[in-house]
């Protein structure tokens, strides 16, 4: 039947949920473009007066500390927005104790468990219908779009790259600004 690849975020003060489903791959490219529709479909309208952007995001995956594709990907958002974006990644071996593991993806499971899992559209359903006691509620969407797997950045679109590095670990926790043109 084809792959259905979740990715989404979670925004803690609003206990709400943002997963969009893949078709392709799991890649930088797709979760940056996750990112960016929830941008442009929800935290534009609920946070207009917003200038940065604060993400926590595993240590690896599609969105790993050392990934060129995410960081560039990043600065593409951060300059399409105006927004400044600020990533601290969970540390190796610490990404279960991502909000998004317990607060999200772990009720989504309980809320689809048992029930065949037979097209694209039941599964974007059962996620959207996703709620718990204490009001989360989630937003579900299907993204068709086709990701390359393997892309490589070059050491001239690194360089390009507006980023700050934390002083604390800054291989984990660092800002990428807009870039002035």
């Amino acid at each position: 039947m084809g792959k259905a690849i979740p990715y989404g975020l979670y925004e803690t003060a609003g206990n709400e949920g943002y997963v969009s489903v893949g078709v392709s791959h799991e890649t930088a490219g797709f979760a940056v473009a996750t990112i960016s529709s929830w941008w442009e479909e929800v935290g534009k309208e609920k946070f207009p007066a917003a200038r940065k952007i604060y993400i926590t995001a595993d240590g690896g995956g599609s969105n790993a500390s050392r990934s060129r594709v995410w960081k560039f990907e990043l600065q593409t958002f951060a300059n399409e927005t105006g927004l400044e974006v600020t990533v601290s990644h969970y540390p190796p071996g610490t990404s279960k104790w991502n909000k998004i593991e317990h607060r999200l993806f772990s009720y989504i499971s309980i809320n689809w468990r048992a029930k065949p899992l037979i097209s694209l559209q039941v599964i974007i359903d059962l996620i959207a219908s996703t709620t718990t006691e204490k009001g989360l509620k989630v937003k579900a969407k299907l993204d068709n779009t086709q990701y390359i797997k393997g892309r490589k950045i070059s050491d001239e679109q690194l360089g390009k790259i507006n980023l700050v590095k934390n002083d604390f670990h800054g291989e984990w926790n660092y800002t990428i600004r807009p870039n002035i043109v």
